[in-house]
């Protein structure tokens, strides 16, 4: 590089022959050589650039085109997810309720229940002791109308004699008798 700018500065002082010859003053010559090179890229390039443009510009439009038809089918999927999302919440909510309410008439039927089955354990206690306090009741008459026959018949083997005896013992068997068929 540096060769050049040595071979370039020593060509700044060779003397001028004619009208022809080489502009030294390099500040001069390299907007004279951009702007021709300019001119040149501007008139050859032009179709060159103006289809890259058009193509980048065709590009663009689609890439935008997509973007919007994408953004669209996006919105329209995140209602779609919203509705699902509030049918979602409403079918949860009801469950909700519903699970409270039928844990409630659950509760409440349990409840229920179980009045029902100590009413009836109550009422199988009073028929129980109604039950034993009759057969109590039966026992002790029995004893008492044994004793009391005994008694009796003590008394009229002590006072009668054996035809008599005869006759009031079988009475007493036909009472008897009757006695047990009503306390049957």
């Amino acid at each position: 590089m540096k060769n050049i700018n040595d071979s370039l500065l020593s060509l700044g002082h060779w003397p001028f022959a004619g009208s022809f010859g080489f502009n030294t003053d390099i500040l001069a010559t390299n907007i004279i050589n951009l702007s021709v090179v300019l001119g040149v890229v501007i008139f050859f390039g032009k179709g060159v650039l103006s289809n890259l443009l058009d193509n980048r510009k065709t590009r663009i439009l689609n890439t935008i085109r997509n973007s919007e038809e994408l953004r669209g089918g996006a919105i329209e999927q995140l209602e779609k997810a919203r509705a699902r999302l509030r049918k979602v919440e409403m079918e949860a909510d009801q469950f909700r309720v519903n699970g409270y309410s039928e844990i409630e008439r659950e509760k409440l039927n349990l409840i229920n229940s179980t009045y029902k089955i100590l009413e009836q354990l109550e009422n199988y206690k009073n028929e129980t002791i109604h039950f034993e306090q009759q057969r109590t009741i039966n026992q002790v008459r029995q004893r008492i109308f044994q004793q009391a026959l005994q008694g009796a018949l003590g008394t009229l083997n002590s006072c009668l004699n054996n035809e008599l005896h005869l006759r009031t013992i079988s009475a007493n068997i036909g009472m008897f008798g009757v006695m047990k068929e009503i306390t049957d």
